[in-house]
């Protein structure tokens, strides 16, 4: 019975001591805010400075001796104040690539580097945003030299977030949750009963779990506050549109020979092209034309002449005697045969 009421009066006194640091943490934050008791004012701040260091900074406090303790503000030098630095700043350049490069060789040369770059062809040209990360030490020149270096400045905008009391915040809960363990882990290795290790390891992983969120909450704000965030846009500077030519609605014979030329000059146009168009086709059309033709020819039968007109008295020839033209060669023939003969003949 004495070791359960002992595991118990420990489980107590941890749960006692939890409370505790918690109260201790929002004391912190009070006093980081500017108020907070005697007690509570004794123990560090955390602050972030502009360069991204954590200092601790013992608070003053007041000059009263003795057990009773006043209230007593926290006074933090503005330049170890916790502050993220924030700007979007907008540029028209003639050279978008350019202008980019400047722009990174400028942040380098302050000691920042690029954190993000994104480039997209939009109507006109190139666009190209670069996320740089910057010291704040050096944030406010950079932000200047950018929008008088590299263009026409289009907009800007700043963010400035004082983050100090959280930082305070986390860093007090941060210690709170680590004397916590500590008491847990010693209340640990004195419990002798499977209940008691059970409890204490259950809440030991609990504490285990806040510390790492805390942990982690404070990393962020550190990298949020060592280095400020500029976000350039680079922006095609717009082109000049050509102007109107001007049209000589004018009438009078000079725009009626220009309306006649411009005609004539769309129909010849239009016809070279219909005839380009029908060319191959006529083409193919004649030489299937021309074999036809020829086939034509060939198969076609070949008709007797006709025979002459019949002179007035003459008898036309009967049917089955020779033709006038048959006579004649027949003449032809016999007067050649007596030519012959006579020459055969002497004298």
């Amino acid at each position: 019975m004495r070791q359960i009421r002992y595991g118990a009066a420990a489980l107590a006194a941890v749960a006692f001591l939890v409370t505790g640091c918690g109260g201790s943490g929002t004391s912190m934050s009070d006093a980081a805010g500017g108020a907070g008791t005697a007690a509570d004012a004794e123990a560090p701040v955390a602050a972030i400075t502009p360069g991204g260091a954590a200092q601790e900074r013992a608070p003053a406090t007041g000059g009263g001796s003795g057990g009773g303790g006043g209230l007593e503000k926290t006074r933090i030098d503005p330049a170890d104040r916790a502050i993220i630095y924030q700007a979007e700043l907008s540029v028209e350049a003639e050279k978008v690539a350019a202008a980019a490069d400047r722009a990174k060789a400028i942040v380098t040369g302050a000691g920042g580097y690029v954190a993000e770059e994104r480039s997209e062809t939009i109507p006109g040209g190139e666009q190209s945003t670069i996320t740089f990360k910057v010291p704040p030490a050096r944030y406010a020149d950079v932000l200047a030299q950018l929008g008088r270096d590299l263009g026409k400045r289009l907009s800007v905008r700043q963010n400035a977030q004082d983050v100090t009391e959280e930082v305070a915040d986390v860093a007090s809960r941060m210690k709170s949750a680590e004397a916590a363990l500590g008491q847990f882990r010693t209340l640990l290795s004195k419990a002798n009963k499977i209940g008691e290790i059970l409890e204490i390891e259950r809440e030991i992983s609990s504490r285990e779990a806040d510390l790492e969120s805390l942990q982690a909450r404070q990393k962020a704000l550190e990298a949020q506050t060592g280095m400020a965030t500029v976000t350039l846009t680079l922006l095609p500077r717009p082109q000049s549109s050509p102007r109107p030519e001007k049209k000589d609605d004018a009438g009078g014979f000079l725009a009626g020979l220009r309306t006649g030329w411009d005609t004539l000059t769309t129909s010849t146009v239009v016809a070279l092209t219909v005839l380009g168009a029908l060319l191959p086709w006529l083409v193919v059309a004649g030489v299937v034309w021309l074999a036809v033709r020829m086939i034509m020819r060939r198969l076609r039968p070949r008709a007797t002449p006709p025979a002459g007109p019949v002179p007035p008295g003459a008898v036309p020839p009967a049917p089955g005697s020779p033709g006038p033209q048959e006579d004649g060669d027949e003449n032809r023939d016999a007067n050649r045969d007596q030519d012959r003969e006579s020459e055969r003949t002497p004298g």
